[in-house]
């Protein structure tokens, strides 16, 4: 079984757990503590952020361990997509995904930790963060989802750092004037499938029995 180290409110580990939902495909789930990485996840990954998947010896080719987000949703797709998810322009998904990663993200950590730049106002941080919000906010008077009428990877690539932009201040996201990506946002969070990767799990220590994720109860 391939093996997934994860920590459930990452938003990089959120995607790749949405991409493993997505593809139907189950794993060992090792949840971690940021603050005491298992050297097992190390050994693999020294660079010691999350996502890693350790991928199954049956499915090692060119390599064994899969160290970001963006490329465990496209392999987990490629594996297995019965929704059709990378049934859209890839150039225009892998557009988005770049510019979220880059450019959002950059704005997103500044304004969700203001005290820490204090270079700039928090709310001069949301607003360079607006920029992305206004470009998502104008593809969704378009379609129901960012790239057409129906659900892409480039909806479950952005849907996680959106939230923790909207997480750092509810109150005031919904009040920004983005209403079709506030619905699309609120229609996530209620998504059976978005729930089912919020489920809490112990973080995982040497010796526990085996978690498998997506837990075939849940689904």
């Amino acid at each position: 079984m391939h093996r997934l180290y994860s920590f459930r409110r990452c938003p990089y580990a959120m995607r790749a757990r949405l991409g493993i939902l997505f593809a139907g495909i189950q794993v060992e789930l090792r949840e971690i503590v940021l603050k005491n990485k298992p050297a097992q996840m190390l050994a693999i990954s020294p660079k010691g952020t999350v996502p890693v998947l350790e991928l199954a010896e049956s499915h090692r080719s060119a390599r064994s361990v899969i160290e970001e987000s963006w490329e465990i949703l496209e392999w987990a797709l490629q594996q297995s997509d019965p929704q059709g998810l990378l049934k859209v322009d890839s150039a225009s998904a892998n557009a988005l995904i770049s510019r979220n990663d880059h450019e959002f993200k950059h704005w997103l950590d500044r304004y969700k930790y203001a005290d820490r730049h204090p270079e700039h106002t928090q709310l001069e941080y949301r607003q360079q963060g607006e920029v992305f919000l206004q470009t998502l906010e104008d593809l969704l008077a378009r379609n129901r989802y960012l790239l057409g009428d129906n659900v892409s990877i480039a909806d479950i690539g952005v849907m996680p750092f959106v939230r923790q932009f909207a997480h750092v201040d509810r109150e005031t996201f919904y009040a920004l004037p983005y209403p079709n990506l506030q619905q699309w946002l609120r229609d996530w969070l209620e998504h059976p499938v978005f729930q089912q990767v919020m489920v809490k799990y112990p973080p995982w220590q040497e010796g526990d029995e085996i978690v498998v994720f997506p837990d075939e109860g849940l689904s």
